[in-house]
């Protein structure tokens, strides 16, 4: 989601504040530095590619991530960050990217245009190419087209989900693989009528605003879904992956639901990288619903051994990490009740 200058300069701040800037500078580059230094971070993977293009544009370029050693053909996950489509880069998810490459797979991550520069469907049409992409390359990276799966967190949420419900956009870029099951963190998937600057901006001009939400887009035979909220997410309401949960059952969809007490927006993606995968067991229940849909056929290969961050630290980052979500615009309205515990579903 994007922050205002005055709530980054007070998060940079806090973060020093905390200790917790550990790059040579004085402040953190970004609120996201904390997680991407390599204490923080697992080991086992490697870099790959850095800002490689995918079409033409200074947004059209991706980075890639692969097991350090290894085995074989790995099963490839395209990952799409969020930022209210007016914000983010791929840098700041190199501890995803990290994470998944460190047990196994090749992640991919691409930036892809933002507002002003970009509306809906812009940025689903350049994650669509980036798809492509994936499609003619990744093979020279390690990575196998018959085992791709996709994830994303909040606005990148909505992206990943859109691509896996309207194959309108792989269509129309090219692509012919198929997507074996997708990963919706934190994101909005009902929100019309569009009550925040954020969506109005990104999706006021869209002729048929009822068609840009994903619950409206649920068929029978849609990829499997999995959908994670934090119970105290102030940007966007777990009613967003309840309401899609509900629809894709309706269908006949397989959906995996997962609830986490007590978490915000930023938690559950957070939770992904080794610093604060205390919080809750989200890259777990990622990983074994993607090795539920084939992910390893013969099996989930070793884990990679990270370090676990001093108490004190994650103690001091829990309060920076509140902070952020709190300053924070709200993306995803609210429709019904709310549930206040981890949940799980599936047909």
């Amino acid at each position: 989601m994007r922050i205002g200058i005055a709530g980054r300069r007070l998060i940079a701040a806090l973060l020093v504040v905390c200790g917790l800037v550990w790059s040579g500078s004085a402040l953190a580059l970004s609120i996201m530095d904390p997680f991407n230094v390599g204490p923080a971070m697992d080991s086992g993977a490697v870099q790959l590619g850095n800002g490689i293009p995918y079409g033409a544009g200074p947004r059209k370029v991706l980075d890639v991530y692969a097991p350090q050693n290894p085995d074989g053909p790995a099963p490839v996950l395209f990952f799409i960050y969020g930022g209210g489509w007016n914000h983010g880069d791929r840098a700041d998810y190199q501890f995803v990217g990290r994470a998944f490459a460190s047990h196994g797979f090749v992640v991919v991550i691409p930036d892809y245009r933002l507002y002003p520069d970009a509306k809906y469907p812009d940025f689903l049409n350049d994650n669509a190419q980036a798809m492509r992409w994936v499609q003619d390359n990744i093979a020279k990276y390690g990575g196998d087209t018959s085992r791709v799966f996709m994830a994303g967190h909040s606005a990148g949420a909505y992206n990943a989900i859109m691509l896996a419900l309207d194959d309108s956009f792989f269509h129309d870029a090219g692509v012919t693989l198929s997507v074996r099951a997708v990963a919706g963190l934190s994101g909005p998937y009902d929100f019309y009528p569009f009550e925040y600057a954020e969506v109005q901006n990104s999706f006021g001009s869209a002729p048929n605003p009822e068609g840009t939400q994903p619950v409206n887009l649920v068929e029978p035979d849609d990829p499997p879904i999995f959908l994670a909220s934090g119970t105290h997410d102030p940007v966007v309401r777990i009613q967003n992956s309840q309401n899609l949960a509900r629809q894709l059952r309706a269908q006949g969809d397989w959906v995996t639901e997962k609830y986490y007490d007590g978490l915000g927006h930023m938690d559950v993606v957070f939770a992904l990288g080794a610093m604060w995968r205390w919080r809750a067991p989200v890259f777990d229940d990622m990983l074994a619903f993607f090795q539920r849909f084939g992910a390893f056929p013969s099996g989930v290969p070793l884990v990679a051994a990270t370090p676990p961050p001093s108490t004190a630290d994650t103690a001091k980052l829990e309060g920076v990490v509140n902070q952020i979500d709190s300053l924070m615009e709200p993306i995803g309205g609210s429709h019904g009740d709310s549930v206040g515990a981890a949940t799980a579903a599936t047909p």
